[in-house]
């Protein structure tokens, strides 16, 4: 089975782009089979991160009803059986924004961390927003600048650290590849961004160019620019031809 592709984004804008009339999000219809699934797709909401706030929550509805996905569920910071068993069975998950360090202390104090991964495995899509995409990443900082003890290990479903919305320079994103060190590498996405991450390692930029960061055996910092392919993915098979840039 081929993984899906994850989904990091700076914030939730992507979630509602459309290309030539599609939703961006179509994609993730196409994988789950949402039109014909019986029973019919799960989504499932993490707002640990942003205290669980309910507005947050509503964005994520609306973004899953314009690609015809109804039946979603909010799963808060400390979940109940009955939200840990919906998480365990959804087709669809999105980490929120927030407080990297809040959401990622609620996450492992619940063993939402544990689920992710394995609903990852199982092929679920997993989406991460803002602080959420960088939980889906190497490690997590909760300031412009990571401090002491920062990147702080998260998930690791992408071996990468995850810079979201940070000035044109990625001052954050630099410091924390710098102190990981090799072979530490670093996507910096910016506002009104996102990254496709697929199964193959193949990188696709969505909307916005993204930074690569890396850092030499000098300690020397490294930074190239992905752009946005033509046609963005649209949950095509693997054997079919997709533009994308590739990370070497």
């Amino acid at each position: 089975m081929t993984l899906p592709p994850l989904l990091l984004l700076a914030d939730s804008a992507p979630l509602f782009w459309r290309v030539e009339g599609r939703p961006f999000l179509d994609y993730v219809r196409v994988l789950t089979g949402a039109e014909l699934r019986v029973p019919p797709v799960k989504a499932a909401y993490l707002g640990a991160s942003n205290g669980d706030v309910p507005e947050f929550y509503d964005i994520f509805v609306a973004a899953m009803e314009g690609i015809g996905i109804q039946r979603c569920r909010s799963i808060p910071a400390r979940p109940s059986g009955e939200d840990l068993t919906w998480l365990k069975d959804a087709d669809v998950i999105l980490l929120a924004g927030g407080d990297p360090r809040v959401g990622w202390n609620a996450f492992q104090a619940h063993g939402v961390d544990a689920v992710l991964r394995e609903r990852h495995q199982a092929g679920a899509v997993l989406m991460g927003v803002s602080a959420g995409a960088m939980h889906l990443g190497l490690g997590a900082w909760c300031e412009d600048l990571p401090g002491d003890g920062e990147p702080f290990p998260v998930l690791g479903l992408a071996p990468y650290l995850i810079g979201v919305h940070e000035p044109p320079e990625w001052p954050g994103l630099k410091l924390a590849v710098r102190r990981m060190g090799l072979p530490t590498r670093g996507l910096g996405i910016p506002q009104g961004g996102g990254v496709l991450l697929h199964a193959d390692g193949s990188v696709e930029p969505v909307r916005q160019t993204v930074v690569d960061v890396t850092v030499d055996v000098e300690g020397r910092l490294h930074e190239s620019l992905l752009l946005p392919p033509a046609t963005p993915y649209r949950g095509e098979s693997p054997e079919a031809p997709v533009d994308r840039r590739t990370l070497q």
